[in-house]
């Protein structure tokens, strides 16, 4: 039996990092089960008196016992009009709306696969992902419908006839199809930044196998909590993460099994998100890494009342200990949470889960339960040992099936043993602390260097007088490729481009200097909040140099 490192999980024999938490039981893969199923399964009896759901804007909400009718009343008006089928592919265009929560999980016991898409995407977006997933039903609003192309049958989510089949005085008892948990649950879309957008197929297995995880974690921190003398009640997360992304899906299902309020937002607005805090009592929110910065930076939070906040976990990108240590001054009751994952580990794979992990700085946590990784050469292709850098590759429970119609990209994505190849340059340190260093494909080369943009985003960020900044590869005769900085100052600044580069010049190596800068009014991100660098490089490339 190969032996593993308790310190840091490393197995020196199989050269494979193994999770230190605690393994969590997951129920026998034979027994058929929906994702939605397992959620509700989880819930206590009697279940939760606070809401289910709340929007944000209207204060409407839907408590725990109306969001089991309603679903039950969905599926079963869908499935008797046959609607839907077992197997078939849902197309979902609609922001997080009440009725979306509903929509999921009626699909989901269904056995149908949910496809949401960004309802801000083009109409030739929107056919380009149909054409991924070949959908046999959408469900739309009106403002999206228009998208849609016509041969695809679609229900408008926002008419009078579809809100009708949620509330069915009398409605039959839905269908119990015999779901298996190896059956596609949802077809989520990758966000494009580093090539062609690809169809994603999460089963029913991979979220069980995440909600299991996290209920586990939240019982564990609920018992901590009551035996230190201070009892949790359920929480109020509010969800500033789109439900059509993998995070915002993932944690709607995970509040579901958790008995938690979750606290919508149609929209995202950042005024509206700290007047939501407040009026909802708050207390953990998901965020990308641009809203920590726009809450240490920004006057708005100075006149608000946050006190109920308590966790915030970071998704999107590691935070440097600068702005880690600013977000911690600024809001001292609040703990920061790191996490890492990808739509194809079906969401989060590495993770911090109590105070003194989230300040080792720089890190996005250690592997989570159920999961093992390594991280690889990309040249070579040999599996490396603590502190090498290398690409990190992950397996378990949680690893995507495959891209839905696209074998050649599945096999160049998951290995033959169920490897999933995440395209991050990392390394694990002694601890079995993870570190991302950057996107493989996003490394500037320059000259015989390599050059993180992210290690300079988050020295960019620290100066007071800078609100956003993303780093790119530039186009250069003599070294290839050289940093440049999009720079979005903060009201009333004068920060010059001389100022930027010798504030950066200060902190790192020569060949890691920022070259040339860019000031921009805001910095293009997906929903998910990542940097799309595609676009920033397209911008650079094709403007004449005068203009930067």
């Amino acid at each position: 039996m190969p032996s593993v490192d308790s310190r840091s999980g490393f197995c020196l024999e199989m050269k494979t990092f193994h999770s230190l938490r605690p393994p969590t039981s997951l129920p026998p893969e034979s027994l058929p089960i929906s994702a939605a199923a397992f959620s509700f399964s989880l819930l206590p009896s009697p279940l939760p008196s606070n809401p289910a759901l709340i929007d944000s804007a209207t204060g409407a909400s839907i408590s725990f016992t109306d969001l089991i009718s309603q679903t039950r009343s969905l599926a079963a008006a869908l499935a008797g009009g046959g609607l839907v089928y077992p197997g078939d592919v849902a197309f979902v265009v609609a922001p997080s709306r009440l009725d979306i929560p509903v929509l999921y999980l009626a699909l989901l016991s269904l056995g149908v696969v949910v496809s949401p898409v960004n309802p801000a995407s083009t109409a030739s977006e929107i056919a380009h992902q149909i054409s991924i997933s070949n959908p046999s039903v959408a469900f739309a609003t009106t403002a999206a419908a228009s998208k849609i192309p016509s041969h695809v049958k679609t229900l408008i989510l926002d008419f009078p006839s579809f809100r009708s089949l949620l509330s069915d005085p009398s409605p039959p008892s839905p269908p119990s199809p015999e779901i298996r948990q190896s059956h596609a649950a949802a077809i989520l879309y990758s966000s494009g930044t580093t090539g062609r957008v690809k169809g994603v197929v999460i089963t029913h297995r991979n979220f069980i196998a995440l909600i299991a995880g996290s209920h586990v974690g939240r019982e564990q921190l609920l018992k901590a909590a009551e035996e230190a003398g201070e009892p949790m009640a359920p929480g109020a997360g509010l969800f500033t993460i789109p439900l059509f992304h993998m995070y915002g899906f993932f944690m709607l299902l995970r509040a579901v099994a958790g008995g938690e309020t979750t606290v919508l937002m149609e929209r995202f607005e950042f005024g509206a998100m700290l007047s939501a805090v407040e009026k909802y009592s708050v207390t953990f929110m998901p965020a990308a890494p641009p809203l920590v910065v726009a809450m240490t930076k920004s006057g708005e939070v100075v006149d608000r009342d946050l006190s109920s906040l308590r966790i915030v976990r970071v998704g999107g990108a590691p935070l440097g200990r600068e702005l880690a240590e600013l977000f911690r001054a600024q809001f001292p009751r609040v703990e920061i949470v790191q996490a890492y994952g990808l739509t194809e580990s079906a969401g989060i794979a590495e993770a911090t889960i109590r105070s003194e992990e989230s300040q080792v700085y720089g890190s996005v946590g250690r592997i989570s339960s159920n999961l093992k990784a390594k991280i690889v050469d990309p040249t070579s292709g040999e599996a490396l040992c603590p502190r090498q850098r290398g690409e990190l590759w992950i397996r378990g429970p949680t690893i995507m099936k495959g891209y839905v119609g696209d074998d050649e990209a599945t096999k160049s994505t998951l290995d033959s043993e169920g490897w999933l190849k995440t395209g991050d340059l990392c390394y694990f340190d002694e601890d079995g602390f993870l570190f991302i260093v950057d996107r493989l494909k996003e490394l500037i080369k320059y000259k015989a260097y390599q050059v993180p943009p992210a290690e300079l985003e988050h020295i960019l960020q620290s100066h007071p007088e800078i609100a956003d900044a993303a780093v790119i590869p530039y186009p250069d005769e003599e070294a290839g490729q050289i940093p440049m900085a999009f720079i979005v100052r903060k009201p009333n600044s004068i920060l010059t481009d001389k100022q930027v580069m010798d504030f950066v010049a200060k902190q790192v190596a020569p060949y890691k200097k920022i070259r040339r800068v860019a000031f921009v009014s805001s910095i293009p991100k997906s929903a998910a909040g990542k940097i799309l660098r595609r676009e920033l490089i397209n911008y650079a490339t094709s403007m004449p140099a005068s203009k930067l």
